[in-house]
């Protein structure tokens, strides 16, 4: 008799291609966890921010790292997770413009990635669990048993980004969410430590013009295959 295994799903790929949005998806389907590896860079970025840390010097981000408390805490209302640090709801916070505007930088510390991957990997070690961000795949998890890599054309990612700030900023123009989106983009590929790419064995989705259901049923298609063919 077959029984189906719990697996590791990575979801990489590039700002605003709605990766967490499918990961949080599967995870409501499948009845995995679901880790959003960026909202942990993301309460990093605003803990320095609100305690003046110069992430670019080694000493003061060592320091700062073993004051930061990171939890992610099940939510009722939302059937999600959130994001605390310590000890503080801070879901909202991190995902203001202002933190979206230096997370980049501050993931690309190797300090900071060496914390956040330390803590992804204890996460994961009972599988059945979702994640997404930028190097999930290649560095955190390089033996999930189904890696994505996410992409979509990069008119459509500023349109789909705008739409979800403007929704909370009315002043915000597209043209600085399109430098913010090409910024993050130029940061995560080029940085020196872990930058964005391509596991050899992640299967790619462009869903520039895929909708939500669509997107689901593609994943899911491979989820099921992922799992048939890592169980016994």
């Amino acid at each position: 008799m077959t029984t189906l295994k719990k697996i590791i799903i990575t979801i990489d790929g590039y700002s605003s291609c709605g990766k967490s949005t499918l990961a949080k998806q599967l995870a409501r389907k499948l009845d995995y966890v679901y880790i959003d590896s960026g909202a942990m860079y993301r309460a990093v970025t605003l803990y320095f921010l609100q305690n003046r840390i110069d992430w670019t010097t080694t000493s003061a981000v060592v320091a700062a790292l073993k004051d930061i408390h990171l939890e992610f805490v099940p939510n009722s209302l939302t059937g999600m997770s959130d994001m605390y640090l310590n000890e503080e709801n801070v879901e909202h916070m991190i995902r203001e413009m202002l933190v979206a505007e230096k997370v980049s930088e501050v993931a690309a510390v190797k300090e900071v990635r060496d914390f956040a991957v330390a803590q992804q990997v204890k996460m994961g070690a009972r599988k059945g669990i979702v994640m997404d961000g930028r190097d999930i795949g290649t560095v955190v998890f390089p033996h999930a048993e189904l890696k994505i890599f996410m992409t979509a054309d990069i008119t459509i990612r500023v349109e789909r980004r705008f739409k979800e700030l403007y929704a909370k900023n009315k002043q915000i123009s597209i043209e600085e969410v399109k430098q913010n989106l090409e910024l993050r983009d130029y940061i995560d590929a080029n940085r020196e430590i872990s930058p964005l790419r391509k596991a050899e064995d992640a299967i790619i989705l462009d869903n520039s013009h895929l909708n939500l259901d669509d997107q689901l049923e593609l994943v899911m298609q491979w989820v099921e295959d992922a799992t048939m063919a890592h169980s016994s």
